[in-house]
């Protein structure tokens, strides 16, 4: 090192002893042990290996030569499973549940839990197949299912949330959430894995939807970006674990973009149509449509009132919440 730099040896010793000295105040956030933590990378390529098993044929992997179906599903299950099972022993290994465990009851119950998450594949490919189709039927601008497929950020995302989802139910920690916050840092949608979701989920364009995690969501759902599924509020923290603070979306419900809809009692009714940067925190009938009421400014030449509020006609079939 240049010997008039502030860079030394020895500083950078006496930094790394103050970190290693910190490291003794045992924080929250410390975890030395990182040879049993879930690999994010690992669990990225589980996704994108089970998406070439749910899309069979769109998203081909070089590296394996064989072209019958039979051969390629047996080789991608294979890979999922056996890394799906060493990325589960390494929750479970910290897990209150196991705490008592010895690594041969780990290993067993995390072969047996990857192994009934792939008995639910069928089930997740029926659920996308509506998924699909529903993005497909409402958007105009969409030229055939391939490109619905490859490229919407909302089927991406929700492949994920459906995948994360049954992993959720078979109350494997950690990997389900790490999951779908993938979803979320590539796509700007973020749905909690514990979401309960319809057929025919439709997201339209999707930056910045937020779906909690005790939402239950129907049949024949479209959201559009912006939307919040959220909790009234969380000043409660810890104390409101495993109780319901998120809202219920009845069938065939169409919320528009920078909507809110909170709490764990609002439910909104079947058919219900929310219009954009609406405020909801009570339930909405069946039918109804909801909107903020409908305000314009009106600039005018008088400096000493410069901007006048009026209010704009709209359609009564509109329920004003706001």
């Amino acid at each position: 090192m240049n010997s008039n730099s502030k860079i030394t040896e020895q500083s950078i010793s006496e930094v790394v002893e103050a970190i290693l000295k910190d490291y003794d105040n045992e924080r929250a956030i410390d975890k030395v042990n990182t040879f049993n933590q879930p690999d994010k990378e690992i669990l990225v390529d589980i996704i994108h290996k089970l998406q070439q098993i749910i899309f069979p044929g769109y998203f081909h992997n070089k590296r394996y030569r064989t072209y019958t179906n039979r051969n390629i599903v047996t080789m991608l299950s294979e890979d999922v499973v056996y890394n799906l099972s060493k990325q589960i022993s390494g929750v479970l290994a910290y897990d209150e549940r196991y705490a008592e465990a010895d690594f041969d009851v780990i290993k067993e119950k995390s072969d047996e839990l990857a192994m009934e998450f792939m008995t639910k594949l069928p089930k997740i490919r029926e659920y996308m197949e509506t998924d699909v189709q529903a993005a497909y039927d409402g958007d105009p601008a969409a030229t055939c299912i391939d490109e619905v497929i490859l490229s919407y950020p909302g089927v991406y995302a929700i492949m994920i949330n459906r995948i994360a989802h049954e992993l959720f139910l078979l109350e494997i920690p950690l990997i389900p959430r790490m999951m779908t916050e993938h979803a979320h840092s590539v796509t700007g949608i973020d749905i909690h894995p514990g979401a309960t979701i319809g057929k025919y989920f439709c997201i339209d364009h999707g930056t910045g939807i937020v779906v909690g995690e005790t939402t239950v969501i129907g049949n024949n759902v479209k959201v559009y970006q912006g939307v919040t599924l959220g909790a009234l509020s969380t000043k409660g923290g810890q104390k409101l674990r495993n109780k319901r603070r998120h809202p219920t979306i009845e069938d065939n419900v169409t919320i528009y973009s920078g909507a809110s809809i909170l709490g764990g009692e609002t439910v909104i009714g079947e058919g219900v149509v929310v219009g954009g940067n609406a405020f909801i925190t009570k339930s909405v009938q069946a039918g109804a449509r909801v909107s903020v009421k409908n305000e314009a400014l009106n600039c005018n030449r008088d400096a000493k009132n410069p901007v006048q509020k009026m209010e704009l006609e709209q359609d009564e079939t509109w329920y004003y919440v706001i």
